[in-house]
């Protein structure tokens, strides 16, 4: 049976900057991701980023990608990287049972750092099943990853930041936005996301959602109708837009999946994006040497994600035994990122959520 000191599952934001703390102290160190590359989201992000220099503010998501990737190239020794590897189980001993090329094999890791992101939430209307109904992260796949556009004109369903950076991404692409619609009664993004793709003439429409996909065989139509303050559609307020693609950005939930085999206590946060692991302030969760850091433990940007998976790998370091250079300092300076990042209107819920879990735990 393979080992390693410390096996991190999801090599996103978080799972890479965890993994270059823990390489830096001394630590052996296996990422396992299931795609064929390094990065999680950040392979599609070709926007810049906000925050400060300390997380790569006016860099792009891709350019970051390459610099947290080349941050490990130096602990080759102590680094082993297994992508298109999927993790089926994990075992309460830390067995990991993985799975590549139709081949089965474990891995006994000392701890485990949970990093797996989280999946696109799906939004019930009729014909949500045709051709033509994508999800955001879809679209960026197709658009930023493979060069082809998902279609030509488009309605946009959400105005999170993923739904208003996608909307203008599609602009960019050439491809006509028809409007943006948001069920709540104000844009859950950033205002500056918003105000560009209000510049290129796409209307914004709040308190208004989907109400069904039109076409046989395909997308050839949607309908969409004004939402009453119970957020039930209202009759006869239906309007048709000539579209075939629909695309849902709808918020994400966390992949907890793996972390509710090992016996990790869960609990439902709505402000975090649903079933969250209970965390203490080293990311640990309440199995020992288990842990859990980026989307998987609340949904937030990548920026915040790097900054927890720092703060994780410091500490999964220290609870191996590995001695980590003015510790205490550099934790209390990633905290206070953390608290920058979460400041203002648009930090609110997750702090929120943060304080829930805190009272739970």
């Amino acid at each position: 049976m393979v080992t390693s000191e410390c096996v991190i599952v999801g090599g996103g934001p978080a799972g890479l900057s965890a993994a270059k703390e823990l390489l830096e102290a001394g630590a052996r160190v296996t990422i396992i991701d299931r795609n064929e590359r390094l990065g999680g989201q950040l392979i599609k992000q070709t926007h810049m980023f906000f925050g400060s220099e300390k997380q790569y503010a006016s860099h792009r998501g891709i350019d970051i990608l390459e610099y947290l990737v080349n941050d490990l190239a130096p602990y080759g020794d102590r680094l082993e990287i297994r992508t298109g590897t999927t993790v089926a189980a994990i075992y309460q001993d830390k067995v990991l049972g993985c799975l590549k090329d139709e081949k089965y094999f474990k891995i006994k890791a000392e701890s485990v750092i949970i990093a797996t992101g989280a999946s696109e939430k799906a939004l019930p209307f009729e014909n949500n099943d045709l051709p033509g109904v994508y999800a955001a992260g879809a679209v960026q796949t197709l658009m930023n990853e493979y060069g082809i556009k998902p279609g030509q004109k488009v309605l946009m369903v959400g105005s999170g930041n993923i739904g208003l950076i996608v909307g203008y991404q599609l602009l960019q692409a050439g491809i006509e936005v028809k409007a943006l619609v948001e069920a709540a009664d104000r844009i859950g993004g950033y205002l500056v996301h918003a105000s560009k793709i209000r510049r290129l003439g796409v209307p914004v429409l709040p308190k208004t959602s989907i109400k069904r996909a039109i076409g046989e065989d395909a997308v050839e139509a949607a309908e969409i109708w004004s939402l009453d303050e119970n957020w039930q559609g209202i009759p006869g307020t239906e309007k048709k837009l000539d579209v075939d693609t629909i695309c849902i950005a709808v918020g994400l939930s966390p992949l907890t999946e793996l972390l509710q085999q090992t016996g990790v206590r869960v609990e439902y946060v709505r402000e975090l994006g649903g079933n969250v692991p209970l965390l203490d302030e080293g990311y640990r969760t309440t199995v020992d040497k288990v842990y859990a850091c980026g989307d998987v433990a609340n949904i937030e940007e990548a920026s915040s994600a790097m900054v927890e998976g720092r703060i994780t790998g410091i500490h999964a370091a220290r609870d191996l035994g590995h001695e980590v250079e003015n510790a205490g300092f550099r934790i209390k300076a990633l905290q206070h990122e953390l608290y920058d990042l979460r400041g203002g209107p648009p930090g609110e819920k997750v702090r929120q959520g943060i304080k829930k879990r805190e009272v739970l735990a």
